[in-house]
């Protein structure tokens, strides 16, 4: 799942990929599934670079923190057991299918599940703004290029006014 450089866009992609057969997952589902591909590849298993690019699909909303309100389908309602929020794909995210992904419904045996677009829509637009403010608080201007590029994402995965935002944004870059 990672080169040298850490992990790539496709990487990210295919987690998202994985993250849709199913509607949402948990890390843990997410990170088992990765695991199970690994093995029918015969691959060994690197649980830090699974991280990793989990970890980075979501700094780059490939993958995004689901709320409650957004979730659907068994297991919604006791998914803050593992203290982490389900994830779901994000705006940024053009999600592929990896080789053998077709079979790990089968071998996940994860119940039907599905996403409220709008509530997700709405918290990653919160999260957004949140992380926004603190790029621009910190004066990471890296960070909110990339806020940049999501603000367009976001906007074409969902029907929501992210024009204030980028407005915000684009002006500090700018400055």
């Amino acid at each position: 799942m990672a080169d040298e450089g850490g992990p790539s866009v496709a990487a990210r992609d295919d987690l998202a990929g994985v993250v849709d057969l199913f509607g949402w997952l948990t890390r843990a589902e997410l990170s088992r599934a990765l695991s199970e591909l690994a093995f029918k590849r015969r691959a060994e298993v690197d649980e830090d670079a699974i991280d990793a690019a989990i970890d980075l699909a979501v700094a780059e909303y490939a993958l995004v923190p689901a709320p409650d309100g957004a979730l659907a389908g068994d297991g919604a309602t006791n998914r803050t057991a593992t203290g982490s929020a389900p994830l779901a794909v994000g705006p940024a995210a053009f999600p592929t299918l990896p080789e053998g992904a077709e079979d790990l419904p089968h071998i996940l045996d994860v119940p039907d599940r599905g996403v409220d677009r709008e509530a997700l829509a709405d918290a990653v637009l919160d999260r957004l703004r949140e992380e926004a403010v603190e790029a621009i608080t910190q004066g990471d201007d890296d960070r909110l290029e990339t806020f940049a590029d999501v603000t367009y994402d976001v906007e074409a995965w969902a029907p929501v006014d992210v024009d204030p935002i980028r407005t915000r944004i684009l002006a500090e870059v700018d400055e």
